[in-house]
């Protein structure tokens, strides 16, 4: 007999994961695998039991998350394969040492286990990157990220020949009381006064996998498509339009005019020839899901060989690849389309400058000869296209996008604001239209598919947008379903006055996550019922997935989808939330740490930005020119005590009812910098805002609550991606 309490000791559960505990008990007693013996005791009927803890502890060798139960005396029973979480919920990627609460079944197969709920990440258990310093006492840790409180000392022993200013990772060693915390230097990543310092601490804190083992890049120099049937593109005048900087090209266009509207040819690398199920190189692959962007460097999904090499459609070169033929109405309306696989010889390569200026009338002279038969029948076939679009009505969300312009040696040049063509806006347009092809010919074949879902926003984010909106007198009824014509509406009714991007910031907060999935919801921000990516095998495992999809549903080749990536798509679909998310998070924290770097020598200055984010603890305020975010402690505000009104997206003290909002232009002065966490503080200069009729006071003096404190530098939330 076992009581409850000694199986939430046995199983280190506490707080709030007790409740979940009882429920579970309550579950498994129902389903027969407990048997109660007496109040609040249990004593197990099976092993496992179908409804458990789960501590995820490895990663097999084809990239799968495995799991086991978690009993009194630690993990028992098999190995659970992990595969997705149960019914139709949704949560975050776990990673190795999360615990949740789970489902267990088993077939001919093996066990294999779905999450229910994922209880929080055990971050201590995970290596942390700083610098390495040396006091009087011996060595410590200044921590990297701004998260991260603890003091953390380094014994001799565990320096592993690190010198002070150097740039480690390091484990955090277990410890029973709260004092200051031991540390073991796993590696060194190189030199704080490093100029890339900020990408090597990011690549290292999300662990990224950069280096490709020997296997791997051995298969890439050797990699040798099968043989199968393919068209013959190279008379066909397909142009890549790409970034000025860019090293791989995935897709080229063409369009030409015909008498029922235009024809759109849409090819793309042909990954699927070279990168072949359940060999070292798709494994790497999958275990990276995706490439990752920083301004000085880029951490390929694929081997140079491959992402740079045989499956980039160079210009001039041939290549094999994987195309889309598009039969598009003059009303932009997609009438038909077909997949096949080809051989192709792109005739330019153009930047997306290059291609705008040639439309424009100022073609250079290798757009020059392509203006009349590939450029204008490109714009003729988008401008239909276009049509189309604005009918469907997408999300309209915009967002300027900021460049850091690194030179040689790694310093930061300058921060330009992207610039946004109608060159831009073709190339995604006629992705879109692939991607949505992909999904509708899977469909029909009847094939599983790994689909790009985005859920429409959830009644919490509704409601709090409703609150915000009242108090720009502008009413949204709750209950009414959102639509993306109405959020449309309600931009272009701010659009050109000072409530503009508070406007833009609350709408795009009010949106959930893209991310990838077996089960399809539509895709809400481009208001389309399937979509599935196609279009970038070379940096996304999800396209590459469809690409065999679409290669087996066809009858393409003998290098489509295999039966284990078919039973496994609702873990990869996981998975690659999980690497894409990664990603975002580490691309994100690199800009942070390059921006500071950059306004390290401007201290004192004064600003212009806007307010983009509240906590308690005080306002975000991201800067005009560079984009960089700072934070504004509410206890420097004023004597008095501020406090974040949530449902009016205001930061407002308590005794005169002044107030600072969400989208408000200021002034601020940059007062520290701190280059290795990527943070910024700034004391604000511009005066509040009046406060609304009918304040009252709540009589708090500064002090009493968490705006009365001095707070840590934070940063808003990024552009999500489609």
């Amino acid at each position: 007999m076992t009581r409850k309490q000694d199986i939430a000791r046995g199983l280190d559960v506490k707080g709030r994961e007790r409740q979940t505990l009882r429920q579970i008990l309550k579950e498994m007693e129902a389903e027969g695998s407990l048997s109660p013996t007496g109040k609040r005791a249990y004593a197990r009927s099976d092993l496992p039991p179908p409804t458990c803890i789960i501590r995820f502890e490895r990663i097999d060798t084809g990239g799968d998350l495995v799991a086991r139960a978690m009993g009194k005396d630690g993990p028992f029973g098999p190995d659970l394969l992990f595969d997705g979480y149960a019914g139709k919920s949704r949560g975050p990627a776990p990673g190795i040492g999360d615990r949740g609460l789970a489902r267990l079944r088993q077939d001919e197969t093996g066990w294999s286990v779905r999450l229910i709920k994922l209880f929080e990440t055990r971050d201590e258990e995970s290596p942390l990157t700083g610098v390495y310093e040396t006091t009087g006492r011996g060595g410590r840790i200044r921590p990297a990220s701004r998260k991260e409180k603890r003091t953390l000392l380094v014994r001799e022993e565990d320096r592993n020949g690190a010198e002070p200013g150097d740039l480690v990772k390091v484990l955090p060693l277990p410890q029973r009381d709260r004092g200051p915390v031991r540390a073991r230097i796993l590696d060194i990543l190189g030199r704080e006064d490093d100029p890339r310092a900020a990408s090597l601490l990011a690549i290292a804190a999300h662990d990224l996998p950069v280096d490709f083992p020997d296997a791997v890049l051995a298969e890439a120099r050797r990699a040798s498509p099968a043989p199968t049937a393919r068209e013959d593109l190279r008379s066909l005048p397909l142009i890549t339009i790409d970034p000025a900087d860019a090293r791989d090209h995935d897709d080229a266009i063409y369009a030409q005019a015909t008498e029922t509207g235009w024809r759109v040819v849409i090819a793309i690398a042909d990954v699927a020839a070279y990168v072949t199920s359940e060999t070292a190189l798709d494994q790497e692959a999958r275990r990276r899901g995706n490439s990752t962007y920083f301004p000085d460097r880029v951490v390929p999904m694929l081997p140079l060989a491959l992402s740079a090499g045989d499956c980039s459609l160079k210009q001039d070169e041939d290549r094999l690849c994987f195309a889309v033929e598009l039969q598009i109405s003059p009303q932009g309306t997609k009438q038909g389309h077909r997949f096949f696989r080809a051989i192709m010889r792109s005739a330019a390569a153009l930047s997306y400058e290059e291609a705008q200026t040639a439309i424009d009338g100022y073609p250079s002279d290798r757009a020059a000869p392509l203006l009349d038969t590939v450029l204008r029948p490109l714009w003729g076939a988008y401008h239909a296209l276009e049509t189309a679009r604005q009918a469907r009505a997408p999300l309209a969300l915009d967002l300027p996008e900021r460049k850091i312009e690194i030179d040689a040696e790694g310093q930061v040049t300058g921060i330009r604001t992207k610039a946004r063509f109608d060159a831009h806006k073709l190339v995604e347009e006629m992705m879109i239209q692939a991607n949505v092809a992909a999904a509708e010919t899977l469909e029909d074949k009847q094939a599983r598919l790994l689909y790009r879902v985005h859920d429409s926003p959830s009644d919490a984010k509704m409601a709090a947008l409703a609150d915000f909106l009242s108090t720009l007198d502008v009413k949204w009824p709750l209950g009414e379903v959102p639509q993306t014509g109405r959020f449309n509406r309600l931009l272009a009714d701010f659009d050109g006055t000072d409530s503009a991007e508070a406007i833009s910031e609350i709408v795009l907060r009010s949106q959930a996550q893209a991310i990838y999935s077996p089960d399809n919801i539509g895709h809400f921000g481009l208001n389309l019922l399937r979509y599935a990516h196609f279009t970038s095998p070379i940096r996304r495992y999800s396209d590459l997935i469809v690409h065999r999809a679409l290669i087996a549903a066809l009858g393409l080749g003998p290098d489509g989808l295999s039966q284990a990536d078919m039973v496994g798509l609702d873990a990869l679909a996981t998975h690659l939330v999980m690497t894409e998310r990664r990603s975002m998070a580490a691309e994100r924290d690199a800009n942070d740490r390059y921006l500071a770097r950059f306004l390290a020598d401007q201290l004192g200055a004064e600003f212009e930005g806007r307010i983009t984010g509240m906590a308690k603890a005080g306002l975000f305020v991201r800067l005009a020119g560079t984009g960089a975010d700072g934070f504004v402690p509410a206890a420097t505000l004023s004597q008095d005590f501020w406090h974040f009104a949530d449902g009016e997206m205001a930061m407002v003290a308590d005794r005169s009812g002044k107030r600072y909002e969400m989208g408000q232009e200021v002034t601020v002065r940059l007062n520290e910098v701190t280059p290795l966490e990527g943070g910024l503080l700034l004391d604000m200069l511009s005066p509040p805002r009046p406060a609304r009729p009918g304040h009252k006071t709540t009589g708090r003096r500064r002090g009493s609550g968490p705006a009365g404190r001095s707070g840590r530098q934070g940063k808003s939330k990024g552009r999500r991606r489609s």
